[in-house]
């Protein structure tokens, strides 16, 4: 991006969003935020940040970055801005950049939504990104980006300021679909070391212990070093919430049959982060996950007395 349009709008501060702004602040860009809650904007502030009551008052910034839940999310905040861009186009060359992880073909449909209503002077990009919160602080965080090359380059300053490891995947969606990919690997394998835990722990080993053994062997992993941890703790305080898994690997599954692939992992595992909400613990962190599989334990040893 050019020295003068170096600047980017925000959409959602919550605890990667939150971040992941500060840090463009840092790298040196004029960053405007919105958030739905007053709390956060308020701290941004605080940092040199500003401040806009509707998303559509990011209008003429270079690029807008959305960070919210899910892509349904996304569509609502971005409305009017889209309307305002239907009566007056943008600047050729403005990005709309989806940082959530979303579907690569919901992505795809938004594009060609934003693409019309801005008369094609505005590009939807979706970076979809890994790290967790520590990555998010830390600015060392993994960005998949799904982008035409142009864009990508045009672009590569602004998440270099966000992340260490960025690269393009391909055309837009190719970036969710490499996050889809992403929480396939982090799901199953947190899902494992939950389920070795258990098996551990109730047969009387030390869950610490195995965990520090696996480690210096084949099953060691960055899985296994960063939420081992909080499975062998039980500390299930949110880094980010575990009911999204559901929803990526569900993502997962759409991808598969779209090209006639098998995942029968991800299947186990959408089943398995479903029946983790249905038991009210989707608000925790993933490794809670953990607590899901000893609550089906219990039943079946329950149900065997």
């Amino acid at each position: 991006m050019t020295a003068e349009r170096k600047s980017a709008g925000f959409v959602g501060l919550g605890l990667m969003g939150a971040p992941m702004a500060a840090n463009l602040l840092a790298g040196g860009w004029k960053v405007d935020a919105w958030n739905r809650s007053p709390g956060a904007l308020a701290e941004f502030a605080e940092l040199g940040g500003g401040r806009v009551d509707e998303v559509a008052d990011l209008r003429d910034h270079a690029a807008i970055i959305f960070m919210l839940p899910d892509l349904s999310f996304i569509e609502e905040a971005a409305a009017g801005l889209l309307a305002m861009w239907s009566a007056k186009a943008p600047t050729a060359g403005t990005a709309v950049v989806v940082m959530s992880s979303v579907s690569p073909e919901g992505i795809r449909k938004f594009g060609q939504r934003v693409s019309a209503a801005s008369g094609g002077n505005a590009v939807v990009v979706d970076a979809p990104v890994s790290g967790g919160t520590q990555g998010a602080r830390d600015g060392t965080l993994a960005i998949m980006t799904g982008a035409a090359e142009a864009d990508f380059d045009r672009l590569l300053p602004l998440l270099s300021t966000m992340g260490t490891t960025v690269r393009r995947m391909g055309p837009l969606g190719s970036g969710s679909l490499a996050k889809a990919c992403n929480q396939l690997i982090v799901g199953t394998t947190t899902a494992a070391l939950a389920e070795a835990a258990e098996l551990a722990e109730r047969s009387g080993m030390d869950v610490a212990a195995l965990y520090e053994v696996l480690s210096g062997g084949l099953a060691g992993s960055r899985v296994l070093e960063v939420v081992g941890p909080r499975l062998a703790a039980r500390n299930y305080h949110p880094t980010g919430p575990a009911k999204f898994m559901q929803k990526d690997l569900t993502f997962v599954l759409d991808s598969a049959a779209a090209v006639g692939a098998a995942v029968p992992m991800a299947r186990a595992g959408v089943e398995l982060y479903a029946e983790l909400t249905r038991q009210g613990l989707g608000d925790q962190d993933l490794a809670v996950v953990r607590q899901a599989i000893s609550n089906i334990s219990d039943n079946i040893h329950a149900g065997t007395k």
